[in-house]
């Protein structure tokens, strides 16, 4: 293999070809390393919720189960629905307003396009 590719999820060095996607070992992510290259050509990292639609800043999503907040003696539960979401780099890549919380960080897989 003359061309290495890394992981786009967790950066592993050691992916693998398997048909026409390519295949991390480390985390089982499997891409197509022709739209990886797409998309990373306007400097902005795609975010997607967990059914595999694409979130931009400013949209509105919902809470597909309950999240405990440290801190807090409550949980967000499923079905909150956030408004005007703004998409940041980092482990919680949304950053929003949840009322009776206030701002908080969350995770993408944990929401849902609304």
């Amino acid at each position: 293999m003359s061309e290495s590719v890394s992981c786009p999820k967790c950066n592993c060095e050691y992916a693998y070809p398997s048909g026409d996607l390519m295949v991390c070992p480390e985390c089982f992510h499997e891409w197509n390393p022709a739209e990886i290259s797409d998309d990373t050509t306007d400097g902005t990292p795609k975010v997607l919720d967990a059914n595999g639609n694409v979130l931009q800043n400013g949209d509105s999503v919902i809470v597909i189960k309950d999240l405990p907040v440290k801190g807090a003696s409550k949980s967000v539960k499923a079905g909150t629905k956030v408004k005007n979401i703004k998409l940041t780099d980092g482990d919680h890549n949304i950053d929003c307003k949840i009322d009776g919380f206030g701002a908080m960080g969350l995770k993408s897989e944990f929401v849902r396009k609304a």
